[in-house]
């Protein structure tokens, strides 16, 4: 990881973890858990165009578990969507357009609403189908009118709803080559340890679907994460999914790994010491270094 991608994946953590801080309410834990993932799809894969948001061909990105909608924010300020820094300061407030969970028509940039967990991941099965339909219409053998992916980072709550098995048996059987998942396993809910109420072997029960399964993989580990996608890219006659090992809270000293990171703010001192810990300053909340918006900027 070069230094511009670890300064980069602070920058999505702790503006995510600011915004949750000034509202007072929101969910931390998965945006920084997640943002290396994010990254790496966002910055090495994700075919877009900010100053076009409605581009046909572009790539989908669904965030399903909507309470993590500060990870999503960030990406889009940083990335140049039509989404200034001052939103981001109004997380949550009233008339804002970084609502708690995100809303489709009214954030630049986001492709569903989602927050019902497991409906983003079903949404993104039925955006997939919907290209493989077009593809197979109106393109030729010598001109590609209609090719791109859907991706999603999907959560542990996510699998746990019948919607995205229903979906997912769907996605198998179409074989939607273009489907790609990234699961954001970092077994934690709201309640403690997903061993309270989801034990079972969510790998196996994908490829029994009919899906390319891949890992676990370590989500902080970018070329580890940069891989398996391409991998997925490969695959043409099924969706895939890659299980991704991450830390919900990733940074915050005594609630990483924990519950308490999940649906609530980090509290003043824990989230100045993840700062502090990272080599920021602790005092100072939604900074963006120049390089860093450089960075996704150009990416």
């Amino acid at each position: 990881m070069t230094s511009i991608e670890q300064k980069t994946i602070q920058t999505i953590r702790f503006l995510a973890a600011d915004a949750v801080q000034a509202a007072n309410s929101g969910h931390p834990g998965t945006p920084m858990g997640a943002a290396s993932l994010a990254y790496v799809l966002w910055t090495r894969h994700l075919r877009h165009n900010p100053s076009n948001p409605k581009w046909f061909n572009r790539d989908r990105f669904i965030l399903s578990p909507g309470h993590a909608s500060t990870l999503l924010y960030s990406l889009l300020h940083l990335t140049g969507y039509d989404l200034p820094l001052d939103e981001i300061k109004r997380f949550r407030h009233w008339e804002s357009l970084t609502p708690g969970h995100p809303e489709y028509g009214l954030t630049s940039g986001v492709e569903v609403t989602t927050g019902p967990l497991g409906q983003g991941f079903a949404n993104g099965v039925g955006m997939a189908i919907a290209e493989q339909w077009l593809a197979a219409r109106f393109n030729q053998p010598d001109h590609k009118i209609v090719e791109h992916f859907t991706y999603a980072i999907v959560g542990d709550g996510d699998l746990q709803e019948g919607v995205s098995a229903e979906a997912a048996s769907l996605a198998g059987t179409l074989k939607l080559g273009k489907l790609i998942y990234l699961y954001d396993s970092n077994r934690i809910q709201i309640e403690g340890s997903t061993e309270i109420a989801f034990q079972e072997n969510v790998g196996k029960r994908f490829e029994a679907y009919g899906w390319q399964v891949i890992g676990p993989v370590d989500g902080d580990n970018l070329d580890a994460v940069d891989s398996a996608i391409r991998e997925g890219k490969a695959d043409a006659a099924r969706p895939t999914l890659i299980i991704c090992r991450t830390h919900i809270g990733h940074g915050a000293p005594t609630k990483q790994d924990t519950a308490s990171a999940h649906g609530e703010p980090l509290g003043k001192d824990e989230l100045a010491a993840a700062k502090k810990a990272a080599g920021w300053n602790p005092d100072e909340s939604f900074f963006i270094p120049d390089d860093v918006l450089v960075h996704m900027r150009s990416a």
